[in-house]
């Protein structure tokens, strides 16, 4: 199979679920070189990134006849792991039910707060039950735009809780022209500024690196 475009909301792991590979046999192949360069993380594509997908090919092995022989399939490597706040403390030591794919899957977090689950490489979403059922909250997968567009920054800021409606923001639009030059609107700029400030970061409603290294450390 030729590059190809990567589609609206597509990640390597559901490209790879999709064309019957490893995430890693795509992610690392020579071919995808400057995108693994560009991108770093698999899941954060850009819906006008460009992706090599090889041709599958069928795996043949030479055993001996009348004996028994032993295959090991192995399992889907994708994982979900993401870190959860209370009040801006570690939610650490709660107990949760992950829902996706139609399984519930008992778990809980660990002393710093993070959560780890297994998930189908063509998980689209999830949800994260607590208190029995009590507390539900609805997860998206493999959606995350790159942040050095601005559809990643609304949604990294969106996802640590300061929301609001980019309506301005076009398709493509980048990071530093949404916010840096104010297209953003007001509420945008004051989401960024609040996110700053929370953090411990100069307010400045300017994408630097500080700010941008913080998103990345809490929303990966």
């Amino acid at each position: 199979m030729p590059v190809q475009k990567v589609g609206s909301n597509e990640s390597t792991s559901s490209l790879a679920k999709k064309n019957g590979f490893y995430w890693k046999t795509i992610w690392e192949h020579g071919q995808n070189a400057a995108l693994t360069q560009k991108r770093k993380d698999p899941n954060v594509l850009s819906a006008d990134d460009d992706i090599f997908i090889p041709v599958l090919e069928k795996k043949t092995v030479s055993k001996g006849t009348e004996a028994e022989h032993v295959f090991k399939r192995k399992g889907e490597p994708t994982k979900i792991k993401m870190k959860l706040l209370e009040l801006g403390e570690p939610r650490k030591d709660a107990d949760y039910v992950f829902e996706c794919a139609g399984k519930l899957v008992r778990g809980k977090t660990n002393g710093e707060g993070i959560l780890e689950q297994f998930v189908p490489g063509d998980a689209k979403s999830a949800k994260l039950h607590f208190k029995d059922g009590a507390e539900v909250h609805g997860l998206r997968i493999g959606s995350l735009d790159p942040h050095d567009l601005a559809s990643g920054i609304v949604q990294r800021l969106n996802n640590c809780g300061f929301k609001f409606s980019a309506k301005a923001i076009k398709k493509g639009m980048s990071a530093k022209e949404a916010f840096d030059e104010g297209k953003v609107g007001n509420k945008g700029m004051r989401a960024l500024k609040n996110f700053q400030a929370q953090n411990g970061l100069d307010a400045s409603g300017k994408l630097d690196a500080a700010t941008i290294a913080k998103f990345e450390e809490l929303c990966k």
